[in-house]
């Protein structure tokens, strides 16, 4: 070997050294500091971090989070706001926060969005723009928009399709979710705060709570002269060994510690619009968020069965519609099915249900119709009833309730308010039963009649935490507005006119305003994302339409700039402004001296300041709603407001 081979040998293993460092996170905008963080250490940490592990932060910083996630779960969509304000308040210098993958079979679309974002880091693009552009869009999580937002986030066209078709990066997802195995982790969102576990898409206090407390104990460590770089190896070491002494079986791994359950006895309600199978006395109820279309539910219907068999008198089953958006013919389905409850009550509604399961591969409508003869329902009732979307208040508010209760997916079970997620085999329910007929026996004894248990029990159940507020400032008398000045619910819109997602939601918001023509208002912020070349002038040109003719004629300039937004170069935009007779030399003079660059600055900082990082983004009296939602749960959010106002 000549002394060049060596040379060059000494390189590469000293680059896949630093490759395995505790900070390393390649194509993520993260600042790579010097670190004397030994391979070794990396390996022994209780949460490894890999040098394919997308990160964002300084690697010195001394709080690192991990976050385990799923991008077509919409809790991991509900915490994203959290987690922009956590990078706002706290910075790179302070905090780091590391992605891994946690796609749930429960979502179909979830492994290969999972697969095009590592695809898209490992070309060195800029994986927490796809990330942003995912998650705004979950409803769409296609390979074909997976290759367009791999275009926008910087990387190749064809080299991204070839890779992803290829599945070259496949095997890093297996060993995202092995790491998550080890760690006992079984759902998303998830986070480990320097090894700390917070679980779900908590509020930014719980985060914050963490953060600081271990800031403090980062602070005590570079006291003690702990080189930055590991300093937040060594606190994730030390929670993990805390952890294992305070556990009731000491020689347990830390690592493989299990999720901590949920004991929470939650409020969830029953109502005469839900279907049940089983005793009115049962003293343990059952409510089963479930969808038609989902194999998951049907895998754990005999495991049902068995319960109500099994515990004849004892357990009631309460069925809760919750058809996933990735289901096409769920919801379908759950019309004939409600058809069938509003037909022949109970009993027509659990025919309906077998039938729907039996034939679960084939719920188009020659399938329904089958359905429906066979439980002899009129399929032009059917029919109807599918085209008009019925039942579409009862079918939303199951859906309503699930997203209240941090439902992930179904199928998903409270057992007298407390918890079960997934199709879990018989023994999970059973001891669960099983301890709530001890509690409910008790409650009879003490004479509670056996049909008033589960109210008896709901009385003092947690009810389901309120999104987080946002502190978003009024708006002033620059921003444009629509709605009656004195709505009760002021909605302001963070959004970008070059934006593809930022125009699909706008028929929403016309049908937000259609709805509530005397609550709502909407304000329009400005926030022209750096990698869209044209919209800043784009901004700068719609505010000075309403500089003009006021709120009129901005939404009418609005309108023509989303149904031209391949076509916004300046002379487009003077093109908009004569097109509808606005003063076209004030309008150049605006243009030319960055009139109203003042104005478009101050929303991107008023974003800035309330964690707003990518668009389309609201604030519905201060609640956030991220992304082209769908009407129904902006009308969630609306409803909440005018109820808190």
């Amino acid at each position: 070997m000549n002394k060049g081979t060596a040379v060059v040998g000494f390189l590469l293993s000293f680059l896949a050294g630093v490759g395995l460092m505790w900070g390393v996170a390649r194509g993520s905008n993260t600042t790579l500091e010097a670190t004397t963080t030994s391979v070794t250490e990396v390996e022994s940490s209780p949460v490894p971090i890999a040098s394919d592990d997308p990160a964002w932060g300084n690697a010195d910083a001394p709080v690192t989070i991990v976050e385990v996630s799923d991008f077509e779960c919409p809790f991991c969509s509900r915490v994203i706001p959290t987690v922009n304000r956590i990078k706002s308040e706290y910075g790179r210098e302070k905090v780091r926060i590391v992605w891994k993958n946690y796609p749930s079979p429960n979502h179909p679309s979830a492994r290969p969005a999972a697969e095009a974002a590592a695809t898209v880091h490992a070309l060195g693009g800029d994986f927490w723009r796809f990330n942003e552009l995912a998650f705004s869009s979950q409803q769409q999580l296609t390979p074909e928009n997976f290759g367009k937002w791999a275009a926008v986030s910087g990387v190749d066209a064809s080299r991204f399709t070839a890779d992803f078709n290829a599945k070259k990066y496949a095997a890093k997802i297996d060993r995202d979710l092995a790491v998550s195995r080890r760690l006992g982790i079984n759902g998303t969102p998830y986070f480990l705060v320097n090894g700390k576990p917070l679980s779900g898409a908590q509020p930014f206090e719980k985060f914050k709570g963490l953060i600081d407390e271990q800031l403090a104990a980062s602070q005590e460590l570079a006291n003690a002269g702990v080189s930055p770089a590991r300093i937040s190896f060594q606190l994730t070491k030390q929670n993990f060994a805390q952890k294992a002494a305070a556990a009731p079986s000491a020689g347990q791994q830390a690592a493989a510690q299990p999720r901590p359950e949920d004991t929470t006895v939650w409020k969830v309600p029953v109502s005469d619009e839900d279907p049940t199978r089983g005793s009115a006395g049962a003293l343990v109820t059952i409510v089963a968020f479930s969808d038609f279309q989902c194999p998951f539910c049907a895998r754990v219907e005999a495991t049902l069965t068995q319960i109500l068999d099994d515990y004849a008198g004892d357990v009631r089953i309460v069925w809760k519609d919750n058809p996933t958006s990735f289901h096409k013919r769920a919801r379908p389905a759950a019309a004939l099915a409600r058809v069938a409850f509003a037909e022949k009550g109970n009993d027509g509604f659990w025919a309906a249900h077998a039938a729907l399961f039996d034939s679960q591969k084939n719920l188009e409508d020659a399938g329904l119709e089958e359905v429906a003869k066979k439980v002899g329902l009129s399929w032009s009732k059917v029919e109807t009833a599918i085209e008009r979307d019925t039942f579409a208040a009862v079918i939303d508010r199951g859906v309503d309730l699930a997203s209240d209760f941090n439902v992930p997916g179904p199928p998903h079970f409270f057992v007298n308010g407390r918890r079960i997620a997934g199709a879990r085999p018989y023994e999970e329910f059973k001891k669960l039963i099983d301890a709530q007929l001890v509690i409910a026996k008790d409650l009879v004894r003490k004479g509670v009649a056996r049909d008033r248990v589960y109210r008896e029990l709901m009385k003092t159940a947690q009810t389901p935490p309120l999104p987080e507020r946002r502190d978003v400032p009024a708006p002033t008398k620059n921003n444009p507005s629509k709605g009656p000045p004195d709505a009760r619910v002021v909605i302001q819109e963070f959004s970008d006119f070059q934006c593809p997602f930022c125009s699909r939601v706008t028929p929403t918001v016309a049908q937000i305003l259609e709805a509530y023509p005397k609550d709502v208002k909407v304000v329009w912020r400005h926030m022209p994302l750096s990698f869209h070349q044209d919209a800043p002038l784009a901004a700068e040109a719609a505010q000075e339409a309403f500089a003009q003719a006021g709120s009129l004629a901005f939404w009418k300039y609005h309108d023509k700039l989303f149904a031209n937004q391949k076509a916004l170069g300046r002379a487009d935009l003077e093109k908009y402004a004569a097109e509808l007779g606005l003063d076209l030399g004030r309008f150049k003079a605006a243009l030319d001296s960055r009139a109203h660059k003042a104005v478009v600055d101050a929303d991107i900082e008023v974003a800035k300041r309330a964690g707003v990082v990518s668009t389309p983004a609201f604030t519905i009296n201060g609640y956030p709603v991220v992304g082209a939602q769908p009407f129904q749960q902006f009308d969630k959010v609306i409803k909440l407001a005018l109820k808190k106002n």
